[in-house]
């Protein structure tokens, strides 16, 4: 019993992560049916500058406590990040709106390696350590031990993702985003800009992926320029498994795909009499992925996709 919370502590961190990042596939894919395959180097470009800050933090300001430098990196790496999106937006996509499908698609691979190469030109190939900032006395919990820095990122998660859907659901651009992803020109004839719904969009969902990036690297205290892609494919994944274009579905989603993982990697052995180790955790997440969208294509909570008249 101990072992099976401490894999639920830990699924529920990871999927927090996947599904910050997930909501950013599902916003911009309810709004311009485009996959976003560059968005998981957002992620990275949020660890990497993250990381870039407490550096300096550390050299010139070393008796900050923690939480204040780890305050003052996600706040850095959140406008960086939503700037590099809002930038991809503008070159990138926006003069392919009206191309086929794979134009866009293909264009958002060539954005990923552009972003590595830059990355790896800035930061280096190697592995960079991300330093400690929080306690590392673990707190117990039923058996089961969870981190201080497992703690903030889950309560970071649980924030974001809920100003997320009061932003969504309350606020005036949250109409114009949920006007633009029912019905685009209907929205512009109503008076609503949908470019600046669109880089809305961007930004909101590159915001996020900063804090999960930056808590990334604080949680795994290591990162580099290419660990962008396998959290990427995750969220993605974790986005069609909750529903595409619906964001509670990108949240369940994300939680349901870490927790199948952590599971996976806690039982595989066992379950396989050893010949697997935990490292084919993968496993267990994209089965799951497969055998749900062979019951239910749309997702968990259904696609909320409108279509494009």
């Amino acid at each position: 019993m101990d072992t099976f919370i401490q894999q639920i502590i830990n699924g529920l961190v990871l999927g927090s992560m996947y599904a910050l990042v997930a909501l950013g596939y599902t916003m911009v894919y309810g709004v311009l049916n485009l996959i976003n395959f560059a968005h998981g180097d957002v992620l990275m470009i949020g660890a990497m500058t993250g990381l870039t800050i407490l550096n300096i933090l550390n050299q010139h300001f070393p008796d900050l406590p923690g939480y204040i430098k780890l305050a003052i990196a996600i706040g850095g790496a959140v406008p960086v990040c939503m700037i590099v999106n809002v930038i991809i937006e503008r070159v990138a996509y926006r003069s392919l709106r009206n191309a086929p499908r794979l134009a866009p698609l293909i264009t958002a691979i060539g954005v990923s390696t552009l972003l590595n190469t830059f990355a790896m030109m800035i930061w280096g190939r190697n592995p960079l350590p991300f330093p400690q900032l929080l306690p590392s006395d673990p707190i117990s919990i039923g058996g089961a031990l969870i981190s201080p820095t497992q703690i903030l990122l889950l309560a970071l998660a649980l924030v974001s993702m809920a100003g997320l859907v009061l932003l969504v659901e309350k606020t005036r651009m949250g109409r114009a985003m949920r006007a633009t992803a029912e019905n685009p020109r209907v929205a512009g004839l109503m008076g609503v800009d949908s470019n600046k719904v669109i880089i809305a969009t961007f930004a909101l969902g590159a915001a996020l992926a900063a804090v999960a990036g930056v808590m990334w690297g604080a949680n795994y205290a290591s990162i580099q320029f290419s660990m962008g892609f396998l959290p990427g494919l995750k969220a993605f994944c974790a986005a069609v498994l909750g529903g595409i274009g619906n964001i509670y579905g990108a949240m369940l989603g994300g939680i349901v795909l870490g927790i199948i993982e952590s599971l996976g990697a806690g039982y595989i052995g066992d379950l396989t009499g050893g010949f697997l180790g935990s490292h084919y955790q993968d496993i267990f997440a994209f089965v799951v992925l497969i055998l749900v969208l062979t019951v239910r294509p749309s997702g968990i909570m259904g696609e909320r996709v409108a279509d494009r008249a």
